[in-house]
């Protein structure tokens, strides 16, 4: 078996983990081709899609461009809008001013400028988002991240989407199955079948039989129908660390065609979690993550339906008309085992905070296709490298979220036990108290492909009101004429960009009339 070679990829479960993994796969390894690897879905027609992910990271565009899909059809068809980062509502101390920003735009170049010296060169009272990025701007201006002549995948301002997780599935499948050559067996999987060592011979569906394959991957959600039920292995529990649990999801409908569409995901604080309100063309996606240790669902339908009277009164919807999604913060530290990993819920997920859900997806296909060994005796090899990295990842998703609650100055006994330090990870509380005397830098993170920069760190940080010592000597990146002179390139970079750039509705209506111009 060692020589033989890997010919058969076999991804077990649809939604937008397996035909997103299906697309990276079959577009790079040629499987409409005699001479490529064959690539078979198996996708049970009894099984909903959860659908409830519709927040990206702009590396979307570049796997969506990698597998060939339009960005004009992509956002016609998925109900899509542009997202320039997130918004935090309330997460310091709940008081009606109290919002920061997220951008994806990065800082200026660290080795030019110091981002401190930066921010206190700004004039007096501007948030640290503001200060330091033109992005935070074009967000409280609702405004888009290019113009009507930009290409497609092209950008003014770099950005993400939000869509329509269903509608995403659907397209991916549709260019799938007519583009690159994916073969779809719609059937119930009712077992697996193992071969001589250890790992997956096939899978075994109710009508066709059994599908054999050289690669198995697993994304059936948290059902896990490989790695968990066949091959047993375990997930690690994050939920001393993150304590949600629990989602309610709603779509509120826009009061009408004028109405703006944000340019953000907007997540506000509660009493007992947050809100995520996410703007698609046609609608809203709202939901209230929760811990059930914190609050009962009646209250906390009670507390969502407070948050849609004051946030989107026109919507006629309630917390009453929310579906309750039930999940566990964990992950599985060695996702791929034997020749079979698993991608998207069944590698794990912990919660939908700073959407990292579609990412991991898009990052596990990646370098499940960039390093997808040519013979079985190389599985070993690859199974090692993608566990290294994908444990690695996991825990710096877990440490970057946690960042968001243990700085909150709230009250409730929610926001109270976040800030207990006996459930802080070790590496974030070394690395917090470093930062109190130097602001979060690549040096922090070593690894090339991290999945949150230090910028993203420091926008959390400082967002919070997190306070970094002053230096007692000064370098020359601190100097505060060379700060002075970012802060002006970013005050006339959003001016120029504030006159030039249409609102997110003016250019979604555009793209759904003309389209985008293609590169």
């Amino acid at each position: 078996m060692a020589d033989d070679p890997v010919r058969r990829v076999v991804i077990v479960g649809g939604g937008t983990a397996g035909w997103l993994t299906a697309g990276i796969i079959a577009a790079d390894h040629r499987a409409a081709h005699e001479d490529g690897v064959r690539v078979t879905l198996v996708e049970s027609p009894t099984v909903p899609i959860l659908g409830v992910g519709e927040g990206t990271w702009p590396s979307l565009r570049d796997t969506l461009r990698r597998i060939g899909v339009s960005e004009t059809a992509f956002i016609r068809r998925c109900n899509a809008s542009f997202k320039q980062g997130s918004r935090f509502d309330g997460w310091k101390t709940g008081a009606a001013d109290d919002f920061y920003y997220h951008p994806f735009e990065a800082p200026p170049d660290a080795d030019a400028v110091d981002v401190l010296a930066l921010w206190r060169a700004a004039p007096p009272g501007t948030p640290f988002g503001e200060a330091v990025s033109c992005q935070a701007g074009l967000c409280l201006e609702g405004r888009a991240p290019k113009q009507a002549v930009t290409p497609e995948y092209a950008a003014v301002a770099n950005y993400a989407y939000h869509l329509d997780a269903p509608a995403f599935a659907a397209l991916l499948q549709e260019h799938c199955m007519d583009n690159l050559g994916v073969r779809h067996v719609r059937d119930d999987v009712v077992g697996a079948l193992r071969d001589d060592a250890g790992g997956v011979a096939a899978v075994a569906t109710r009508e066709a039989g059994a599908v054999e394959g050289d690669l198995f991957i697993d994304c059936t959600g948290s059902k896990a129908v490989l790695l968990g039920e066949t091959l047993g292995i375990r997930t690690k529990s994050a939920s001393d660390v993150l304590f949600n649990d629990r989602a309610l999801a709603v779509q509120a409908p826009y009061a009408g065609d004028a109405e703006p569409i944000a340019s953000q995901t907007t997540g506000t604080a509660l009493g007992a979690g947050w809100v995520w309100d996410i703007a698609l063309q046609t609608r809203r996606g709202v939901g209230y993550v929760f811990s059930s240790r914190h609050r009962g669902e009646a209250e906390a339908r009670s507390e969502l339906s407070a948050y849609l009277r004051r946030a989107a009164p026109h919507s006629g919807v309630s917390g009453e008309d929310a579906r309750l999604i039930r999940f566990q913060s964990a992950y599985r530290e060695t996702p791929w085992t034997e020749n079979a990993v698993a991608v998207g819920m069944a590698q794990g997920f912990v919660e939908p905070l700073e959407a990292s859900a579609i990412v991991m997806i898009e990052l596990s296909a990646t370098m499940i296709s960039d390093t997808l060994p040519p013979r079985r005796g190389m599985m070993a090899g690859a199974a090692r490298r993608f566990n290294e990295r994908f444990s690695y990842r996991w825990g710096r998703i877990v440490d970057f979220l946690k960042l968001h609650y243990i700085l909150s100055q709230r009250p409730e006994a929610y926001w109270a036990d976040h800030r207990d330090k006996a459930t802080w990870p070790d590496r974030l509380a070394r690395l917090v108290e470093q930062w109190r005397y130097e602001p979060p830098s690549r040096e922090d993170f070593a690894e090339t492909l991290e999945i949150f920069p230090a910028a993203s760190y420091a926008y959390v940080l400082y967002g919070m009101g997190f306070a970094t010592e002053s230096r007692m000597t000064r370098r020359r990146k601190d100097a505060p004429e060379n700060a002075a002179l970012h802060v002006g390139d970013v005050s006339s970079k959003l001016k120029k960009f504030l006159g030039g750039l249409p609102t997110n509705r003016e250019l979604l209506s555009h793209i759904r009339s003309r389209g985008l111009s293609r590169i």
